[in-house]
């Protein structure tokens, strides 16, 4: 038989855009329903969880969902590079302890979490406004009436998509990693290894997550490159290259895949009675391909827009729209920015690759997360500016403010 419900709020997908966007609907007191595909809270592991200590501290995420990085190694095939700080300023997160805690947070405001649930479409009322989502259960059809709903669904985009407000991302990141046991590894460095036998759009990296496991992965830029990252990864664990090698036996635990939008902010986020958050907005860092921390803050800005126009009576776009003005703001500048210099970076050969991080040798290890984590606030690329007169920083910073 059919099951419908009624919602104030629906929330498509239960990562950390989804989470946090009903953590703060359900907090600021409207009746949130939290809809998941698989069986259970990041049942499915789709990236390597790599966020910074600044933002764990702003979202007050647990001790036990991550490990510090206070030391960031990069290698090209003749040049390696280590940054070293005296604190731990980037982790590496617990991915399927962080969602499960953000998921529990929002439930402990009163969020209903539905599981199992395969969301297939927006329901649409007269006028063409979008009033609740359609899909299918463990047990037949489900519905779901709201006045707002929220796509968090990833890079799948899933009601965005089916209501023919978006099409498929063209440029994205392919992402493969073995999440494993290692004999030997400093759990405190983070390693970056670029040039074309890692990834030839792209990096392989060996981020460590304590007690002698990490995740070694290979990303590939699309359509850049047709490589498989699988099949590199396996290629590179078999061959042992580069810092692989000090890991010494690796026995691999799980296997992660996930591919990470890579157009920039190239979409609208807000329609009448719908919102777009985290991969479905396409909020990543291109620089490192992360998005964890823009998927929980501005899930939360999303929430709290949302949950005001609720209660306001008022759900159509304009009503929506500080939530987009919000993460515009913060962002888009810096992700543009950050943009220059990836796409400098997709077509650098070995050699380019080996000057490349001497000039990352060079900087502070303040300076490198500003530029690393895409940073590129006025004020930081000046003082990069001004404190490193050599030409190739100084050409990095041109790029990056498009002069």
């Amino acid at each position: 038989m059919d099951k419908e419900y009624d919602y104030d709020l629906v929330v498509v997908g239960g990562g950390p855009a989804g989470s946090s966007a009903a953590y703060a609907a359900a907090k600021n007191g409207v009746k949130v329903a939290l809809i998941e595909k698989e069986n259970f809270i990041a049942e499915t592991v789709r990236t390597s969880g790599v966020t910074w200590i600044q933002n764990i501290i702003e979202f007050g995420i647990p001790d036990k969902c991550y490990n510090p990085i206070k030391n960031f190694s990069f290698c090209s095939p003749n040049n390696q590079v280590t940054i070293s700080d005296s604190i731990p300023r980037a982790a590496v997160l617990d991915v399927r302890k962080t969602y499960r805690w953000l998921a529990s947070q929002a439930e402990k405001e009163g969020t209903d979490i539905f599981l199992k649930i395969n969301i297939n479409d927006g329901i649409r009322n007269d006028k063409g406004d979008i009033v609740g989502v359609r899909g299918t259960g463990s047990n037949g059809k489900v519905t779901f009436h709201s006045k707002v709903v929220i796509d968090a669904s990833g890079f799948s985009s899933t009601v965005c998509k089916a209501m023919g407000f978006a099409p498929q991302w063209e440029r994205f990141g392919a992402g493969a990693e073995y999440e494993a046991k290692v004999e030997s590894v400093d759990s405190e460095t983070w390693w970056l290894m670029v040039g074309q036998e890692y990834s030839p759009a792209g990096y392989a990296w060996i981020f460590p997550l304590g007690n002698n496991i990490v995740r070694i992965g290979v990303g590939v830029g699309k359509p850049e490159s047709n490589v498989d990252p699988t099949q590199r990864l396996k290629e590179l664990i078999d061959k042992k290259v580069g810092p692989i090698k000090k890991l010494g036996n690796i026995t691999p635990i799980e296997f992660h895949y996930g591919l990470i939008p890579n157009d920039g902010l190239s979409r609208k986020t807000v329609f009448n009675n719908l919102i777009l958050v985290g991969d479905s907005a396409g909020q990543a860092n291109p620089l490192v391909l992360e998005g964890i921390r823009y998927a929980i803050k501005f899930g939360r800005v999303a929430g709290k827009v949302a949950s005001e126009a609720i209660k306001n009576g008022k759900t159509d776009a304009k009503s929506l729209y500080p939530y987009e003005k919000n993460w515009k703001k913060d962002i888009e500048s810096k992700i543009n920015s950050a943009g220059k210099v990836q796409n400098r970076w997709i077509g650098l050969t070995d050699k380019e690759w080996d000057k490349e991080l001497d000039i990352i040798k060079e900087l502070k290890p303040e300076e490198f997360l500003d530029f690393i984590k895409a940073d590129f606030g006025l004020s930081n690329m000046l003082k990069l500016a001004t404190h490193h007169p050599k030409l190739a920083v100084r050409q990095l910073f041109n790029l990056v403010k498009g002069k």
